[in-house]
């Protein structure tokens, strides 16, 4: 397992080394304006000159990478915020996105488990088909079309929560106030739907496999109820793929929704994206890509080793 682990990790490093270098020679390809203000222009070309955009590509590769290990720079901002390091500009939109994502999924985990658990215990009876039939509409339609519907419902029709997320400074100070919390309901809404759907159908096809399994029926010849040998025995073995699932959506709370974000003027990294995309700030969506593409394969690796941890009977890499 340990080796496993050591692997795993070798190869992310260099999935994101090759990822980070097609990424970097790319963008550092495309023209780049003069700033407009005269006031900004020394300083500039003094970064520019610093971080080597006038060299060849490969150097400016090489001073990219000592920068990171010696400096932890991984460049600036030019147009979001002027002479702010990327790092920096994206740390400070990592509050809001995490936390309208952690709320969706303490709201969507329960819900959808108990969904799932629900139909998989009523199998082909009428809750059974309810809950299947909602699956499969709630999966099938983007989060952006339910952020629509959220808005035009809570917000046009009944007027019970504000088109848009508040400013900190609207919500008293601080992403924590019950004011912020209240302005959130409606982005946390529209992407909980999906959530709920994707985690009751996966609960539903694990439980209703391991319901028809031989040691449950063994487990019924002992003398357990129905009930009993669902709980002891059924969800114990039906969480082994079903947790890793929950683990990975949890990490993935880092990478956000772009769309949802942009929807709901959430400050977040996935509007930064689109933002920085829109205003041609290359160091930060550089920045935004490689903070994505972190999140993603980090999400693969710990969900391939928790089986590991879950169930001691699975050991990854064992041939």
């Amino acid at each position: 397992m340990f080796k496993y682990i050591l692997k795993r990790i070798g190869l992310l490093l260099l999935t994101l080394f090759v990822i980070m270098f097609m990424c970097f020679v790319l963008i550092r390809m495309l023209p780049r304006e003069m700033p407009q203000r005269t006031d900004q222009l020394e300083a500039t070309l003094q970064r520019w000159e610093a971080l080597g955009y006038n060299e060849p590509i490969l150097t400016q590769w090489g001073i990219y990478l000592k920068n990171i290990f010696t400096k932890w720079d991984f460049g600036t901002s030019w147009n979001i915020d002027y002479l702010a390091p990327a790092w920096n500009v994206i740390a400070d939109r990592l509050l809001p996105t995490v936390l309208v994502n952690l709320y969706s999924l303490i709201l969507s985990i329960p819900i959808g488990l108990g969904l799932g658990i629900l139909a998989a215990v009523k199998k082909n009876k009428w809750p059974d088909h309810i809950i299947s039939t909602g699956i499969m509409l709630f999966v099938s339609v983007p989060s952006y079309v339910y952020a629509f519907l959220v808005q035009y419902l809570f917000y046009f029709k009944l007027g019970w929560f504000p088109l848009k997320v508040y400013s900190v400074a609207d919500a008293g100070g601080s992403y924590f106030t019950a004011k912020m919390f209240y302005s959130m309901i409606p982005p946390i809404l529209a992407l909980s739907f999906g959530t709920v759907a994707g985690l009751a159908r996966f609960t539903r096809a694990e439980l209703t496999e391991t319901l028809t399994s031989e040691y449950m029926l063994l487990a019924r010849a002992k003398g357990l109820t129905r009930g009993q040998a669902t709980v002891r025995h059924a969800m114990k073995n039906a969480m082994v793929p079903i947790l890793p699932m929950i683990i990975g959506e949890f990490i993935g709370i880092l990478g956000g929704s772009m769309i949802i974000e942009q929807i709901f003027s959430i400050p977040g990294v996935g509007q930064l994206y689109i933002q920085s995309i829109n205003t041609l700030d290359y160091d930060v969506f550089m920045m935004d890509g490689l903070f994505y593409t972190f999140i993603g394969l980090l999400a693969g690796i710990v969900v391939d080793i928790s089986y590991g941890f879950i169930d001691p009977r699975i050991r990854m890499g064992e041939r």
